[in-house]
């Protein structure tokens, strides 16, 4: 991959804004290109701290509150898509994966552990900040409330975890990414294309459509009538909640 280190800047203020604020973690085994990654990060306006392996990651995460990670998939030991599988069962950072695996099969099953994008190695310098920039703002929007609750059923997203009348109810990678998506626009209509662009453009309609039905399995009383998780005929779908 060949870089241009030159500082670039991004393409609206509000962007600029975005960058000068956020805390980044780069998770990479290969020192040079951390380094590099780090160094880019910084000269366009972001704050960056770096970690080798998964382990080191979560080690910093431990003592530190991020914005983004950008996490490499390929790494000794714990891969990039474990480590996000193991960070969505409590933490709801935006994670953007980098891989130099450019199959459909591996872009979504990074899309389906959790992460927020993913981006193809080698890319351009430029579209790394462009893709970190749009994950701020979606991020940003509208935080997330403590706990939704429908019914007998209440969510946390900031946990990932479902509970039904107390007991745990586990959540594929897929459902509780959808049900994120959900929590954080309850009472807003969402058209599949949107809940594409939430979840990660790698996921088809036809498979929105199959995991708002297993959601649906675990959160309402009678799947025959659902009364929290609605279909809106030509618009997509909504989540009422109490």
């Amino acid at each position: 991959m060949q870089w241009n280190l030159e500082k670039e800047t991004l393409s609206t203020g509000e962007d600029a804004a975005v960058g000068g604020s956020a805390h980044i973690l780069v998770v990479d085994d290969d020192d040079g290109l951390r380094d590099l990654l780090a160094r880019y990060l910084r000269e366009n306006g972001y704050r960056v701290s770096t970690a080798a392996s998964a382990a080191e990651a979560l080690a910093t995460l431990g003592g530190l509150a991020f914005d983004l990670i950008v996490l490499d998939v390929m790494m000794p030991g714990e891969s990039g898509v474990a480590l996000t599988r193991r960070l969505r069962r409590s933490n709801a950072v935006p994670i953007l994966l980098l891989t130099a695996m450019a199959e459909p099969e591996d872009r979504i099953a990074g899309l389906e552990s959790g992460a927020d994008d993913y981006l193809t190695k080698p890319f351009e310098p430029r579209e790394l900040l462009l893709r970190i920039a749009t994950i701020l703002r979606r991020s940003r929007t509208t935080p997330p409330p403590d706990t939704v609750r429908f019914g007998e059923v209440s969510y946390h997203p900031a946990r990932g975890e479902l509970r039904r009348g107390g007991a745990l109810v586990r959540l594929t990678e897929g459902e509780g990414a959808l049900l994120r998506a959900f929590a954080a626009n309850p009472g807003v209509t969402l058209s599949r294309e949107a809940l594409r662009e939430k979840i990660g453009a790698g996921v088809s309609p036809r498979a929105i459509d199959v995991q708002v039905t297993r959601l649906r399995r675990k959160i309402e009383p009678d799947l025959r009538a659902p009364r929290y998780l609605r279909t809106v005929w030509g618009r997509g779908y909504v989540l009422r909640t109490d």
